[in-house]
């Protein structure tokens, strides 16, 4: 079941935004500890990459349980970003402000996908 009114992934709202949120991550990371590199960044950076590569890959199964179990994954690395968001303002990475502007980010996307998912379980029904 693809979403009737788009023709690609790219054209979902919810991508576009946790598309955004890669970008920022990036950004961001850049200014943490090179020593983090292989720790903390490189983990912040799987994880909110992982959020937008499974709402693409959702996104074009047919089945409606298989696209539920992508956008799934894509919820549980929506929950490990808000954790290293967390982490990185108790080390003191980012300040209190970065760490509510990203904490929003995250939560808009996660209402949007919760909202896409309860759209394709009323669809079962």
């Amino acid at each position: 079941m693809e979403d009737n009114k788009t023709t690609s992934f790219m054209n979902l709202q919810v991508w576009q935004q946790a598309h955004a949120i890669v970008i920022t991550i990036y950004r961001t990371t850049e200014n943490y500890p090179k020593y983090e590199l292989f720790g903390l960044t490189s983990q912040f950076r799987r994880a909110v990459v992982s959020i937008a590569a499974n709402i693409a890959e959702g996104y074009k199964k047919t089945g409606k349980a298989d696209k539920l179990r992508f956008f799934n994954i894509a919820q549980g690395s929506l929950e490990e970003c808000r954790y290293y968001i967390i982490l990185s303002k108790d080390l003191n990475y980012i300040n209190e402000q970065t760490k509510v502007e990203l904490v929003t980010k995250i939560e808009e996307v996660s209402k949007l996908l919760n909202g896409y998912c309860r759209k394709i379980l009323n669809d079962l029904k």
